[in-house]
């Protein structure tokens, strides 16, 4: 599997994901990409390989002994890692290819934004939602 940052500057690729997928709600991880939660899986350093654009990244110790790291030209979140571990944390949003499986489960669910709203009562549409200027 193949991904990259949003410019397309960075490239990587993974040859499995070593975790299941599972979202996070914390706060640092909400605050960092912007969003309501992260989707990240587990990547073995010896499953993971930069394509190009390395010289690229920039990193960031969000907190003690994690280091997140991001494309220096569009900001996205790529992979973080904490001190000691044998795996990369993969941002699986960045993925090119479909990995073929779902999130397992969701952790730091106290931390979750209430204004959160989702599933089948959601209204959904293909594209932009009808009647959009």
């Amino acid at each position: 599997m193949q991904g990259s940052c949003l410019c397309g500057e960075i490239s990587y690729e993974v040859d499995q994901l070593d975790s299941e997928i599972g979202h996070c709600a914390c706060h640092s991880c909400r605050k960092a990409h912007a969003a309501a939660f992260n989707s990240a899986a587990a990547v073995r350093r010896e499953h993971f390989r930069w394509l190009r654009g390395e010289a690229l990244l920039s990193r960031y110790e969000s907190s003690p002994g994690k280091t997140r790291y991001f494309c220096s030209r569009c900001g996205s979140q790529l992979v973080a890692e904490r001190a000691g571990q044998a795996h990369w944390i993969l941002r699986v949003a960045t993925l090119d290819d479909d990995p073929g499986v779902t999130p397992a489960y969701t952790i730091w669910q106290s931390h979750a934004a209430p204004w959160l709203a989702h599933g089948d009562d959601l209204p959904a549409y293909p594209e932009w939602q009808p009647g959009r200027a």
